[in-house]
């Protein structure tokens, strides 16, 4: 495996921060997330058209950059560094994985060009706080039972009257999702439903447009306004399936999910790495008792704790970005690194650090909020361990079950001889020794 960056690589780094360093300081951020739209928009439009950021992962034939998902995660490890409030994340690394998999030729040639260049942003809807179960990040649900099981709730779908499903008479959608990222401004969404009722039970893919009758959104109040979430409601919404009915979509989701989790480290990473950063800077300068705090012993100890966690976080982001098998493992080191460097900056910080309007709490609530809606930390590392079947029950190879005859494994083991009757003219032997029990 060659770990180095190739030279293309490098100059998207170089570029981008560049351009971020002009235009996403903190004082934008908080500009930026408090508009409709949840972002700049004109900053979004400069990264599709010098850099065709939202097109890096989408093949050239359709006007995509042609880039692997490598270069995504390295591009989202410099968002992450200036907490950049875009589409980004939606739109390219949730969605457009979804539509190359499962959408007919017509749909990927219609929707992936403009998606590519920034024109229009998607967003992936589903039902009730299950995104990381619907993206197999925390567990996998076989049957699908997240995006409402035949049930009252969640997102059902069901064939239009005129001509059915399979004759072209569309389908209507019925419910809500919450917690959509960037669902008040996309202009796509893709909304996962169930239908079939209990049946024929299985969960679809829909298209819907943002100007569907029937559709309601609103953004919500969240603890990280540089992710953006809506609720969105469909009343009886005309939708168009995403390929056929046929398609494996929870493996599809799974798919997507392992590419979104080393996106998602390397962006973490970034941030973390951009809250030491900001830290070790505070310490240098801040002076008391008449020395930089940042020469005391004990705050260079924790600095250095802290650097050793970002690099550790940042080579699994590296691996993951390169086999994104390992993805849930990389985001959950990632992100204890990122909660961990964001708590330990509010401390260091001091009493100008418990101020809520501080820009150390932007990484904090990033923190917290990323492992809201992708983890926590414990679930997606068990989840890991159980694909891995690292705690799998093993037998025991000295119980004598497992010594039976290997070619008629039913057979009993053989009981073991009957001792014989004691001779009465041999020497009595002494009594066992009493057997010491600890108390």
């Amino acid at each position: 495996m060659d770990a180095a960056f190739t030279a293309e690589q490098d100059e998207i780094r170089r570029t981008l921060r560049e351009i971020l360093g002009k235009r996403c300081g903190p004082d934008e951020v908080k500009a930026a997330v408090r508009t409709a739209a949840g972002h700049d928009r004109e900053l979004w439009q400069q990264l599709a058209r010098q850099l065709g950021l939202p097109g890096i992962a989408i093949a050239e034939e359709y006007g995509g950059v042609g880039c692997a998902p490598a270069d995504l995660a390295l591009a989202c490890e410099e968002t992450g560094r200036a907490l950049l409030p875009s589409p980004l994340l939606a739109t390219a690394a949730l969605c457009v994985p979804l539509i190359t998999a499962l959408g007919t030729e017509a749909q990927r040639s219609a929707l992936l060009p403009p998606l590519a260049t920034g024109g229009l942003t998607a967003a992936l809807a589903v039902s009730g706080p299950a995104l990381a179960t619907a993206l197999a990040l925390t567990g996998e649900d076989t049957s699908g039972q997240w995006s409402g099981g035949g049930r009252a709730g969640g997102v059902q779908a069901r064939a239009a009257a005129a001509g059915g499903a399979g004759s072209g008479g569309g389908w209507r959608l019925y419910g809500e999702a919450v917690q959509v990222l960037d669902g008040h401004s996309a202009g796509l969404l893709l909304v996962a439903a169930h239908t079939g009722g209990f049946a024929r039970s299985r969960t679809l893919l829909f298209l819907v447009r943002e100007d569907a009758p029937g559709l309601v959104r609103s953004r919500q109040a969240v603890l990280d306004e540089t992710r953006p979430q809506a609720r969105i409601e469909l009343r009886n919404v005309s939708a168009e399936l995403l390929g056929d009915e046929g398609a494996d979509v929870l493996g599809a989701l799974a798919a997507t999910g392992r590419t979104a989790a080393a996106v998602l480290a390397a962006e973490a990473v970034g941030a973390a790495g951009q809250a030491l950063a900001r830290t070790v800077e505070y310490v240098r300068g801040r002076e008391q008792f008449g020395r930089a705090i940042g020469s005391f012993q004990a705050v260079k100890h924790r600095l250095a704790d802290l650097y050793v966690q970002v690099q550790a976080a940042r080579s699994a982001a590296y691996y993951a970005a390169w086999d994104p098998e390992q993805g849930g493992l990389a985001l959950a080191q990632a992100l204890e690194a990122l909660r961990v460097t964001a708590g330990e900056a509010i401390q260091l910080h001091g009493g100008i650090g418990f101020t809520w309007e501080h820009d150390a709490h932007l990484y904090f609530k990033r923190a917290a909020a990323d492992e809201l809606l992708f983890g926590p930390v414990h679930r997606l590392r068990a989840h890991a361990a159980d694909r891995a079947g690292l705690f799998a029950d093993r037998a025991d190879p000295a119980d004598p079950a497992d010594r039976a005859d290997p070619a008629n494994p039913v057979a009993a083991p053989a009981p073991a001889a009957p001792q014989s009757s004691p001779d009465p003219t041999s020497p009595p032997t002494s009594p066992p020794a009493p057997e010491k029990v600890a108390v």
